[in-house]
């Protein structure tokens, strides 16, 4: 039998003068140096929870938000942690690493409406509702570690976030036609301003440099067929959740309640039908418990 030839990726680059609406908002031109610290120490093999504590220590703030969560029903520790370090060492360094980017990411959405039916915030929650499903599900499956999984899900709709920004006026016309009629809201957006938030997020990521796994989450979520095959897992599996939160309507559930997972979306990342059907009768649980530690970050 032929081999099949890898599907080549779709271009997720912004058009020149999208981009340069990108570079002049200064309020998300960047993320906080902690947190740049943290992700890159996180992504060193070779550091250490020490590494991570002599990064984190420089932000009290953060400090503070880490014992909080590490002494939270989140994790449910046996006792009480009250050592810094210890939470590092207990929370291991990619929980470190996603508590970072969810108290930067939280900060970057601005108040103000969407359209009628949604607020700004309502793009938060969605990403942490996904993140809370796309954990649930990857504690069902080896193929995604679940704080990796957790994390993708956080911050795949990091574009949302920067269009609400950019381009409030389109972006409230693209959710109105959306909610009036039942279609691809990737589709209208492209229609509307000549891309869709899965490249104005990866542009972001790339300028803050996040970790491969992160940017193909964020800038194929919606068409992971299009990544290479050893890219595809991650991308696929925040495509499941992220269906199934915009399905169960959490927050701002436009941008999916039109997709489809597929049987072999499921079966790439190692789950059934039954399986989720099954976790979904526990997300709403998930999703509360998840709301409650980090919508407020």
């Amino acid at each position: 039998m032929a081999a099949v030839a890898p599907v080549p990726a779709a271009n997720k680059t912004l058009p020149p003068e999208l981009q340069k609406l990108l570079g002049r908002v200064s309020e998300i031109g960047s993320l906080p140096e902690v947190t740049t610290r943290i992700v890159q120490t996180v992504e060193n093999p070779n550091s250490t929870a020490r590494d991570v504590h002599d990064a984190v220590r420089h932000d009290p703030a953060l400090a503070t938000k880490l014992l909080k969560v590490v002494n939270s029903a989140f994790y449910g520790l046996p006792a009480q942690v009250a050592s810094l370090e210890r939470a590092i060492l207990m929370l291991g360094l990619s929980a470190v690493k996603n508590l970072a980017l969810a108290a930067s990411l939280s900060g970057f959405v601005k108040s103000g409406a969407v359209c009628d039916r949604f607020d700004a915030r309502d793009l938060w929650r969605h990403s942490v509702a996904v993140a809370a499903c796309a954990r649930l599900l990857a504690t069902r499956t080896k193929v995604v570690p679940i704080e990796e999984a957790f994390v993708a899900g956080l911050v795949h709709d990091l574009g949302l976030i920067v269009v609400h920004q950019l381009l409030a006026p389109q972006m409230r016309t693209i959710a109105e036609q959306c909610l009036t009629t039942a279609q691809s809201y990737v589709a209208a957006e492209t229609a509307a301003l000549g891309a869709d938030h899965q490249q104005f997020g990866a542009a972001l990521a790339a300028r803050w440099k996040f970790p491969p796994l992160l940017r193909h989450a964020i800038a194929y979520h919606h068409d992971p067929d299009t990544l290479q095959p050893e890219h595809r897992k991650a991308a696929v599996f925040v495509k499941i959740a992220d269906t199934l939160c915009c399905q169960a309507q959490y927050g701002y559930w436009l941008t999916a309640h039109t997709q489809v997972v597929t049987a072999e979306d499921l079966a790439l990342v190692g789950l059934t039908a039954p399986v989720v059907e099954e976790l979904l009768q526990v997300l709403p649980e998930r999703v509360a418990e998840t709301e409650a530690i980090f919508a407020d970050l």
